[in-house]
């Protein structure tokens, strides 16, 4: 459970400059919603700046994870992660996987053309974070030992990745194709196949085989095609039937989401607030805006994995419920405001207007829900890191001083191996928890000092534990 919660918090960082990004393209979008930046050299540069945070999000999520874990900011590090991630998606890119299967292009699988996800990003992270973490300490033969530590596990870490790639050549179309097939079998199920679909659309967004489902549904594998029918590009369409894939999740987008972000909002320590509102309402600004919901889903899918079980849930609710009750609406970019508006437009839409009081009510679901079970089981979103007000201190100290004061305190540089930190709460690895001296830390009026572990204590000091953290650091290096 640690190494989760150490996972979903390395995501914040990437999580955090998303809403931008989405915010720049929908704007685009809002401005040239047929020609995508054609019509509007605005619209393009928005559209663009935009896209291009959220195509290469699985860099940043790779970058992140493998950082943020092994709590080190080293160079090696960030680049043995670049060198994982473009040989892994490289190797697995259709034009590579030609050659190597000595095949046309064209006829490469489908599946390796969705090969750049979440999953993949984090994968590489964990892998260049387990690499480090075993090897980096590592000692060759004298002759060899230009290759020592890090490059030694920058070599093991590429390894590992050209294995999981020659892996995933076989594996990847099996789970692929496996999703394509499922969605086609569910699909003759009616207004039940959208709610399953809505369910497991949400499941498979970490891994990125939603993309299989997609497919199935949104575009023609199986000739349902419920973009293009509700758009009209595509004839065949039927009203109270086209968009039965794309409706509910208006409410969710527009709503639940949003719900949930305020619900964490206010779960959130006084403390916290502040930086954590700013997050969350951007976030929550993006999903209502543009239905780009990966700001928000990622802030919770790894700290409370039940949540997002639930929000799963909730997502097939709503799509099960305006399919059946034929309330149609559809999306050309995502299910937020501006595709709910020019969704008026289709002569496939049926009842949009109901759209809006089911979302209302599917906020108030999402709310209820996030705030009972964060509150009940302690769930640590965003923003709960728990902190006991200070006591004045006698002396005025700069970060400066307080950081070595600190380090003094927990041993010296001899005996810390590593310091990390979130929100307020700083983590220090150290070699023997015995020589710490507890009765300095505790007259420096820290709120709280918790022993973890044999080897790792951590201070719980306040919003300003970044700088404290980034000093702690520098004196390290």
């Amino acid at each position: 459970m640690k190494y989760i919660q150490r996972l979903g918090k390395s995501l914040m960082l990437p999580v955090s400059i998303m809403p931008i990004a989405a915010l720049l393209k929908g704007i685009g979008y809002w401005i040239d919603p047929t020609g995508w930046g054609v019509h509007s050299p605005l619209a393009a540069l928005l559209i663009t700046s935009g896209g291009t945070i959220i195509d290469n999000l699985p860099i940043l999520f790779a970058l992140a994870v493998a950082m943020e874990m092994s709590k080190k900011r080293d160079t090696f590090i960030a680049l043995s992660t670049l060198a994982c991630y473009m040989t892994m998606t490289t190797i697995l890119s259709p034009k590579c996987i030609s050659l190597m299967m000595q095949i046309p292009e064209y006829d490469v699988d489908l599946a390796f053309h969705n090969i750049q996800s979440a999953f993949i990003g984090i994968l590489i992270g964990l892998i260049v974070f387990i690499s480090f973490q075993k090897f980096d300490q590592k000692r060759l033969p004298q002759f060899l030992s230009f290759f020592d530590g890090k490059r030694f596990a920058s070599i093991i870490a590429i390894g590992i990745t050209l294995i999981t790639s020659l892996l995933f050549i076989y594996i990847w179309p099996t789970c692929y194709h496996f999703f394509i097939y499922f969605g086609r079998e569910i699909s003759k199920l009616g207004p039940l196949s959208a709610g399953i679909y809505g369910v497991l659309n949400r499941l498979l967004i970490p891994t990125g085989l939603h993309h299989a489902l997609n497919s199935v549904f949104w575009f023609d594998v199986a000739g349902i095609n419920d973009i293009g029918k509700f758009w009209g590009t595509i004839s065949g369409g039927v009203k109270g039937t086209t968009g039965m894939y794309q409706a509910g999740f208006f409410p969710v987008m527009m709503f639940g989401l949003p719900g949930a972000a305020l619900a964490m909002y206010h779960c959130s320590k006084k403390e916290n607030k502040k930086k954590v509102g700013s997050i969350l309402f951007s976030a929550a600004l993006a999903s209502f805006f543009t239905g780009v919901t990966e700001p928000l889903e990622f802030a919770f899918m790894f700290v409370a994995p039940i949540l997002y079980l639930i929000h799963a849930f909730l997502t097939g609710m709503m799509l099960f419920i305006a399919a059946s009750l034929k309330w149609m609406a559809g999306f050309g970019f995502s299910a937020g405001l501006i595709d709910y508006i020019l969704s008026f437009k289709s002569p496939f839409a049926n009842n949009i207007l109901f759209l809006i009081p089911l979302g209302v009510i599917c906020g108030v679901i999402y709310y209820v829900i996030f705030r009972m079970l964060i509150l009940r089981y302690d769930l640590m979103t965003p923003g709960r890191e728990k902190i006991q007000p200070k006591e004045e201190k006698t002396k005025a100290f700069t970060y400066d001083d307080m950081s070595i004061e600190l380090l003094d305190a927990l041993g010296g540089k001899t005996n810390v191996l590593c310091v990390d930190h979130c929100i307020t709460r700083l983590r220090v690895e150290v070699k023997n928890i015995s020589i710490i001296d507890k009765q300095a830390l505790s007259n420096m009026n820290f709120s709280h000092i918790v022993e973890t572990s044999e080897h790792e204590i951590q201070i719980i000091i306040g919003t300003e534990v970044q700088f404290i953290a980034e000093i702690l650091n520098e004196i390290l290096m």
